[in-house]
């Protein structure tokens, strides 16, 4: 069975042929360079995607937080991950790099928050993070 793959690694965006035959990768076609190859024989055999979404957060200045793995997961346990984090909720402070939740799915990955989430009605610091400090799009030109 041929299964054809378009190659995300560089820009290039090369179409890949991979041969499978047995549950085995056979043969690899259309890659331009090494990177090619490894990506479509991980497509092609167990699909891996980083997963970001977002999470609830309890007592803060917003509902939710941006979070995502700290790795890829296998493509087959997004389902099974997204009802895990749907059933969760984090309690505000939420900084960003926290870690909210561990070993997904039996996979290894952690889900981490990608932004900060102050407690509601509270002012805190803004040094070190430019977004904090003048909103979402930094400061003014």
């Amino acid at each position: 069975m041929i299964k054809r793959v378009v190659c995300v690694s560089c820009p290039v965006g090369c179409e890949v042929a991979v041969d499978i035959a047995d549950g085995q990768v056979r043969r690899i076609a259309g890659n331009r360079c090494p990177r090619g190859e490894a990506y479509a024989r991980q497509e092609a055999v167990e699909p891996m995607r980083v997963v970001a979404t977002s999470l609830k957060v309890v007592g803060g200045e917003r509902p939710l937080v941006s979070v995502r793995t700290d790795r890829p997961v296998p493509r087959r346990l997004i389902p099974e991950i997204m009802g895990a984090v749907r059933r969760l909720a984090v309690e505000a402070p939420v900084e960003i790099g926290q870690v909210l939740a561990e070993d997904l799915a039996g996979t290894g990955a952690r889900l981490v928050a990608t932004r900060s989430v102050r407690r509601e009605g509270t002012t805190g610091t803004t040094a070190g993070d430019p977004r904090r400090q003048f909103g979402e799009r930094g400061p003014a030109p």
